[in-house]
């Protein structure tokens, strides 16, 4: 049986706002998620805009301080004392590629600044010739070394920034919507980038994205996040023939099918109202206001995330 490369327990981040002359509102972008990756597995992290799936990523490698809750990386508890070491170990790929990459600096200094900062090379030489290994690795070829990051494409840059990933040798990479802004044909490209290094090295993603076809194409289990908490938990194929949250159940219906006669026939979930502030969220469960299947006990209590069928857990107390 695979083990857990990283456990997360009951993670919060919240981020003060300032609502009035010294005032302060506490907004809850992540509200107590849990969930486990198995070492050389990809976990997709799925929910629309604004959700809370980038904070959770950020907050797993300690670019944001969490407000609450434990990450274990390999059983070892993630702090801020022993997170520099860890730092080689737990890496991200960031979602723009464009302001990603430092426009001042060729993208040999790009892809070697992770070797600076770790030592992790003995002469200029052993640099430059890990640097040339890690572009062929993307698929770039080691003359890119020498030009600055504007002479490339977004699917390039999108590779330099990979590039730039691997350079410590990581082993947890957490992948922030890395193809949203890239042409669906490079798109494409990016993600059997991913497969096939996850393949060479025994790569762990987490894949934050809101596309579900790329998510189900890459990823062997899913997580969908809605207001900061996840909402449903299922390996890739059964929570897209088998949805039980309402939630779930809408965005699987909006994934558009290539066949018009199927598309037709297809019944689609429109949700009603707008997606309350996260200032303001409504009590118990969150997604109530916009629930067709909501109840009294709904706005009472939180629903926990309960295991309904082998792998599959779902947060809601009517389906």
């Amino acid at each position: 049986m695979a083990e857990h490369i990283l456990e997360v327990k009951n993670l919060k981040k919240y981020f003060p706002i300032k609502t009035g002359f010294l005032q302060k509102t506490q907004l809850k972008a992540v509200d107590g998620v849990s969930f486990d990756i198995d070492e050389g597995e990809t976990l997709g992290l799925v929910g629309e805009s604004g959700c809370g799936k980038t904070t959770v990523g950020r907050t797993l490698i300690r670019l944001y301080e969490p407000t609450d809750g434990e990450i274990y990386y390999k059983g070892e508890l993630v702090t801020e004392k022993n997170m520099k070491p860890l730092r080689k170990e737990m890496q991200i790929v960031f979602q723009d590629p464009y302001s990603s990459l430092n426009p001042r600096m060729t993208v040999a200094d790009i892809v070697g600044e992770p070797l600076d900062i770790h030592h992790l090379y003995s002469s200029s030489k052993e640099r430059e010739e890990r640097i040339a290994e890690l572009l062929k690795l993307v698929g770039l070829n080691a003359d890119h070394a020498r030009r600055y990051a504007h002479e490339f494409s977004g699917g390039q840059r999108q590779r330099i920034g990979i590039a730039r990933a691997l350079a410590v040798n990581p082993k947890f990479i957490v992948c922030d919507e890395p193809v949203s802004a890239l042409d669906v044909s490079i798109q494409a490209q990016i993600i059997n980038t991913f497969e096939e290094l996850q393949q060479s090295l025994g790569l762990t993603y987490l894949f934050i994205a809101h596309d579900l076809l790329v998510v189900q194409h890459i990823s062997r289990r899913i997580a969908v996040m809605y207001l900061g908490r996840i909402v449903e938990i299922a390996p890739s194929n059964e929570i897209i023939d088998n949805p039980l949250h309402p939630y779930t159940q809408s965005l699987i219906s909006a994934i558009p099918i290539p066949d018009p006669d199927t598309a037709r026939q297809k019944r689609r979930i429109v949700l009603e109202g707008d997606v309350p502030s996260p200032l303001k969220m409504p009590s118990g469960c969150s997604f109530r206001t916009r629930c067709r299947y909501a109840t009294e006990r709904c706005a009472k209590e939180t629903p926990q995330l309960t295991q309904r069928s082998d792998g599959h857990m779902c947060a809601c107390f009517n389906r």
